[in-house]
């Protein structure tokens, strides 16, 4: 990776290795999410590939064929994404804003994150653990597109 490559380049100047570097691990994509024409909803259930101790995909290479609701994060599609938090390192650097000063990539590791509740890990249950008809009861942001 270049050296402070997040100060230098745009998104869509990034090498792949650079690209995923950004992600901060905060598990926010991996949510389950019902997408209307005029509304994202997300609730606090995960993805049963996201490992939620570590805040990771645990099968990230096969992901997108294993579980169809998953998008891939691009350049081009972050203004699709509009439902991540503010805080979300791609959401940021698509408006020009520096990294956030917790992010794993000025720290060294995800511990300052995890220590100022950035991750989902904490509150969020896999898929797996909610039935269906319960998932009214764990939305968590409702948002207008």
């Amino acid at each position: 990776m270049r050296d402070e490559f997040w100060k230098h380049y745009e998104l869509d100047e990034l090498s792949d290795t650079e690209w995923e570097a950004l992600c901060d691990g905060c598990g926010q994509c991996c949510l389950v999410r019902e997408v209307e024409p005029d509304q994202v909803t997300v609730f606090n259930i995960a993805c049963g590939l996201l490992d939620l101790e570590k805040s990771a995909c645990s099968d990230y290479a096969n992901r997108l064929s294993k579980v169809p609701y998953c998008s891939q994060l691009t350049p081009a599609n972050i203004p699709k994404f509009n439902w991540l938090p503010e805080s979300c390192t791609y959401r940021c650097m698509y408006r020009g804003e520096a990294l956030p000063s917790w992010h794993p990539l000025l720290t060294g590791n995800r511990e300052q994150m995890r220590k100022e509740g950035i991750t989902v890990s904490p509150t969020a249950i896999s898929v797996e653990q909610v039935p269906r008809s319960e998932r009214p009861l764990h939305i968590i942001k409702v948002k207008a597109i």
